[in-house]
């Protein structure tokens, strides 16, 4: 049984990051995509069902963003001197099996995190949001870089173990283990679907 505090949906949010296809794509292609989505799909309906939060964190350009990006920077200067994610690009919107819906959060970033380059710690503040459980693509970049902010904002976070995944393997499992439960809790779809229904 776990000793994991129940959720209370009225407080808690479901961070689905960088869920579309030219992040995706990076993942290998044995299934592990579609396994993915199968498992964030699952808790996207486990948290709508039970009244929380959605939020879907996208990443996409504009040509100001692009222009802005600057060259030291060693992740996101390849973008934009290649002009790559354009936020019009069908590649990168949310995926169509996590559509958002009326009342979901959806924000567009230009950096790893979810938290830096949007307003979605506003958004979710007002919505009294103090519990992120954090899902999506990949674990050594978007799921690290927004953990590591939101517990500097002193949220109660959690990770969905099986609704991250990174292209590397290792990287991922490195930082499951080792690195992301210093700053959060761990949990899958299953003890995600129980801690909601235990309020």
């Amino acid at each position: 049984m776990s000793t994991t505090p129940a959720l209370d949906p009225a407080h808690t949010a479901l961070l689905v990051l960088d869920c579309h296809p030219a992040v995706l794509a990076a993942l290998p292609g044995d299934g592990a995509r579609e396994a993915l989505l199968d498992r964030v799909e699952e808790a996207v309906a486990a948290v709508r069902a039970a009244g929380g939060t959605v939020a879907h964190v996208r990443v996409g350009f504009t040509e100001d963003d692009w222009a802005a990006v600057p060259d030291a920077n060693t992740s996101f200067g390849p973008v934009a001197r290649y002009r790559a994610l354009h936020h019009e690009d069908p590649a990168t919107a949310v995926h169509e099996r996590l559509a958002p819906r009326a009342g979901d959060i959806v924000v567009r970033k230009t950096r790893f995190g979810g938290l830096s380059t949007t307003d979605l710690d506003r958004r979710l503040r007002e919505r009294g949001i103090t519990t992120l459980v954090v899902a999506g693509v990949s674990t050594g970049g978007a799921v690290l870089s927004t953990v590591v902010d939101a517990a500097d904002r002193d949220y109660r976070l959690h990770v969905l173990s099986d609704g991250v995944a990174d292209p590397d393997p290792e990287v991922h499992d490195l930082l499951l283990r080792r690195v992301l439960p210093s700053r959060a809790g761990i949990l899958d779809t299953a003890e995600l679907r129980a801690l909601l229904r235990a309020t």
